[in-house]
């Protein structure tokens, strides 16, 4: 309502209830909307509430906003604006504008869209949005059990539950008086509204009457072109205030968004009664991984404590820091010309690190994650059943897929041919047409995915080059005093060649990644543009493969090469394998006398981490500092000052796109605690904080700094829960792969059960060496580095026979011995965990049988009250015709009428 004082105000109030009581006796059906008041009366030259969401009647309610702006190309965008805005009013919508005087920059016009109840009540037929017509006779479950130790962590049953629970069935325009309709306003919450005037816009042309132009079609093409700044529906408050009536935004700010709420469990019936189903499930889903982690969290936790705690029983890492042994032996260089021979015990401190992540718990762990990654799936299916239905989502995929027929494809697809099961004429596309956009597509993410593998190989080429440059500086450092307590040999103990350049290369892949993913983040949108997808769901589906395999090569490849190529194809001195060739002199990297698993350990921590206080970065800091620069810059006016409309739409745009960069960076972090978690049992741990995090940055995003998003349905999490089957799967061989080859567990096993002389790992670092004769002046060795040398061999890693062996240089039985143990492992390893997983997924299933019997339930009474509602709708309509019928003689009713009476009945 405008503002008015005195008595004018009195008169006025009671002008407009009087003309709405008016309208509402005159009666126009159940779901008609009244009139919109004349525009020349009192109340129109009265000054608009600065924080509604209604029009300036007080009455019709805000269910979307379109804001522009006058420019150069004025004259265009106006013709289009005029044409669309008739076209809208057609449709059956009420706009009303805002002129930019009103407008605190003077320059922006908003233009208010109001759906009548009649409008509504037809697309709500259309789009088969379930409504209850009975209470819900089924008993809720009470956690009874312990309830007052999660005491802390609920919130208030209003909050958790905003609304009752009913049976629902799909909106019919003709048995309006079968659905409970209690207030004809507020039938429809906000959330449906907006998702129905958001259908209408989208699908609503811009050309003038008579003409015909597919192209002129849609919201979404009036924003591309600058006709309209923005749209979008509004927030019904202010997030730290409650508004008139309304007040489920600042409830969502104030136990959900904040991060001192970071211990409470999720009002996730409110976020779907305010956001829609979609970004409900998202943040279910996002809510029950956290919860899950905890679990793994706890689990790696205890097994690198164990890791910890076996500290002083590590027999090869003491005698590898033991001066007389690991300081007797000379080792081969580890690189040409600028690497020197250097002795074991200098690999001391990290081969103490290599034993907190590779030690007997690590193969526990492994096996663990893959049973764990199982329950988790398998929980998931059941938890997102129960929201199924709780959110009437249970027979929701069919009518998207047939009902949400992309504006974009209708556009584009200028072809036309008959279906076979409605017998309408529909757009397709042909077959040629597909397939050159789908080789160009394949074309273009093939291209991508080998640029990466490019730049992988220019990452492994600088760890090439740049390992010498960091063995001569260190080594030098190293032989620049006698003394061995010299500090600068200290920095060199702790800052190996191979930990220095593993770390700057690791910096470098995370760069490469980062910048990679800001043009392919375009391209892939491009693409799947270019495809033309007809439904929303494909849409989807297809952006999520193609961006998922580029985000699994682009992040997962550094981790793969580490794990296993890194180290296997090294040859042995005299024969070294080399990359490019042999004229390029770049040899093959071997791994740290620790072992390969402290590298990849090193990796995995550096792009995880990076990646998610990038993220963090991104999502949060980033905000706050805009909001902090914003404020500097001049709001020196409180925000009750400016209207709703202003309010929002200086706020950040959610775009159809939010969830599926939400869902991937999630689901590459899942990539991570899965594939690689062998190396590091503190992944889970770290992903654990970043989603307690993450769950509160998101919600004050969605809360503080996006304007409401349009309302969507999902019944699921769609392609993503194929992905993390796929990930799951893989899961289990890439961690069965690193104990075996990356690990140095199978060979200290074998060497313990099979060739120690007493039982226990002594004499373990003497047999994984093997022994080479130094040639006199090798052409690949300096004369520094020879004169320097007083011994006439050196040891490096392998088992081969030793000089002077019939077979010298070949492979020792020891070697065979450990590869078959390393098979056998592998197909054990995954054999026992795939059989537990599939025991496990056997005897879990899907759906909750307390579900089940609700669906029956609910489908049983569907039918039963449907059924008698025509019943009774037949006998209302048979006694009315007999009424109205002349009682003669000639018309009395005969047998034959009472008794097709009686049959109806």
């Amino acid at each position: 309502m405008r503002r008015i004082s005195g008595k004018a105000k009195d008169e006025t109030l009671i002008e407009l209830q009087s003309a709405r009581a008016a309208d509402e006796s005159s009666g126009n059906g159940s779901l008609s909307e009244r009139a919109p008041l004349p525009g020349n009366t009192e109340t129109d030259k009265l000054d608009p509430s600065r924080d509604t969401v209604f029009f300036r009647d007080g009455v019709r309610r805000i269910d979307f906003v379109l804001s522009y702006v006058d420019d150069k190309d004025g004259e265009k965008k106006q013709e289009r604006r005029r044409a669309f805005e008739a076209n809208l009013e057609k449709r059956g919508l009420e706009l009303e504008t805002e002129d930019k005087s009103d407008s605190k920059d003077q320059k922006t016009y908003f233009l208010k869209i109001h759906a009548p109840r009649d409008v509504l009540a037809t697309y709500a037929d259309v789009l088969k949005i379930k409504v209850p017509f009975k209470k819900s006779d089924i008993p809720q479950s009470q956690d009874v059990a312990l309830e007052w130790l999660t005491q802390p962590f609920r919130l208030p049953s209003n909050i958790m539950h905003p609304e009752p629970d009913y049976f629902t069935y799909h909106f019919d325009k003709t048995k309006t008086d079968f659905f409970l309709i209690g207030d004809k306003d507020t039938f429809f919450p906000p959330s449906t509204r907006n998702r129905i005037v958001f259908y209408i816009l989208s699908r609503c042309a811009y050309y003038k009457e008579g003409q015909k132009d597919r192209e002129k079609t849609g919201i979404k093409r009036l924003l591309s072109n600058g006709t309209y700044t923005a749209a979008f529906p509004l927030h019904d408050c202010r997030y730290w205030k409650k508004g008139r009536n309304a007040e489920e935004r600042y409830n969502l700010y104030k136990h959900w968004a904040r991060f001192l709420c970071f211990y409470k469990e999720q009002p996730l019936n409110l976020i779907k009664k305010y956001y829609g189903e979609k970004i409900g499930i998202y943040f279910a889903w996002l809510g029950f991984y956290t919860e899950m982690l905890f679990l793994a969290a706890v689990v790696g936790l205890i097994c690198f404590i164990y890791g910890v705690l076996s500290y002083d029983d590590n027999i090869t890492s003491k005698e590898i820091c033991d001066p007389k042994i690991g300081g007797s032996i000379m080792m081969c260089p580890l690189c040409d010309k600028n690497c020197t021979f250097w002795r074991l015990d200098s690999t001391c401190l990290s081969s103490w690190q290599s034993h907190l992540f590779d030690n007997e718990a690590t193969v526990f762990f492994a096996m663990f994650m893959g049973i764990w990654v199982t329950l988790f799936l398998e929980f998931w299916k059941r938890r997102q059943a129960r929201l199924e239905y709780e959110w009437d989502l249970v027979d929701f995929e069919e009518e998207q897929q047939e009902l949400q027929t992309r504006p974009e494809f209708e556009i584009k697809c200028t072809n036309r041919r008959l279906n076979k099961i409605t017998q309408e004429m529909e757009p397709y596309l042909p077959l040629h047409t597909r397939c050159a956009r789908y080789c160009l597509s394949g074309a273009t993410v093939t291209f991508w995915i080998s640029l990466i593998l490019a730049c992988i190989t220019g990452v492994i080429a600088y760890r090439l080059a740049v390992y010498a440059s960091f063995a001569s500086i260190i080594g030098n450092h190293k032989g620049e005093s006698g003394n061995h307590k010299n500090k600068t040999l200290l920095v060199g103990g702790l800052i190996t060649p191979q930990l220095a350049t593993s770390v700057t290369a690791s910096c470098i892949n995370f760069v490469i990644i980062m910048i990679l993913n800001f043009f392919y983040e375009k391209v892939a949108i491009w693409i799947t543009d270019m495809e033309i997808p007809k439904t929303h769901l494909e849409y989807e589906n297809r952006l999520i493969t193609k961006m998922f395999m580029f985000q699994f090569v682009n992040y997962y490849s550094s981790c793969f090469y580490v794990a296993f190529f890194k180290g296997k194809f090294v040859g042995y001195p005299g024969n070294y394998t080399y990359m490019f060739g042999k004229w390029k002199k770049f040899r093959n990297e071997e791994c740290d006398p620790g072992g390969c698993l402290i590298e990849l350990t090193t990796q995995l921590l550096i792009v995880m981490a990076g990646k998610q206080l990038w993220g963090n970065i991104q999502e949060a800091l980033l905000p706050l500092m805009r909001n902090w620069w914003s404020s500097r810059k001049g709001r020196h006016n409180p925000e009750n000052h400016y209207s709703r409309w202003e309010q929002d739409h200086v706020l950040q745009n959610f775009s159809q796109l939010g969830l599926f960069y939400e869902y991937l960076e999630m689901v590459i972090q899942f990539g991570f605690i899965t594939l690689f978690v062998a190396s590091f049992p503190l992944a889970p741990l770290l992903a654990l904080f970043n989603n307690i995090l993450e769950i509160r940055v998101d919600a004050w995003k969605f809360t503080t700094q996006f304007r409401r998003p349009v309302a969507s349905k999902a019944r699921n999490i769609g392609a993503w829960q194929e992905i993390l089957n796929s990930v799951a799967i893989l899961s289990v061989v890439t961690n069965a792969f690193i104990m075996a080859f990356t690990s140095d567990m199978i060979p200290r096993m074998v060497y313990l059960y099979a060739y120690s002389n007493s039982t226990s790992m002594k004499g373990y670092i003497n047999s994984s060496l093997s022994e080479y004769r130094i040639p006199i002046r090798p052409q690949n060795m300096t004369e520094d580095n020879w004169f320097r040398h007083f011994n006439t061999t050196c040891r490096y890693r392998d088992y081969r026979h030793p000089p002077g062996h019939k077979n010298e240089y070949t492979h020792t039985m020891q070697f065979w011995h450990i590869l078959a143990a390393k098979m056998a492992f592998i197909i054990i390893m995954e054999h026992v965990v795939f059989v537990v997983k599939f025991f496990i997924a056997w005897m879990i299933p899907d759906v909750p049988s307390d579900v089940k019997a609700r669906i029956k339930r609910e489908r049983y009474l569907i039918q039963e009250h449907l059924h008698n509602y025509e019943v009774e709708r037949l006998k209302l309509q048979l006694s009315a015709s007999f009424i109205t019928e002349p009682q003669t003689s000639e018309t009395s009713l005969t047998p034959d009428k009472h008794e097709v009476l009686s049959e109806c009945l």
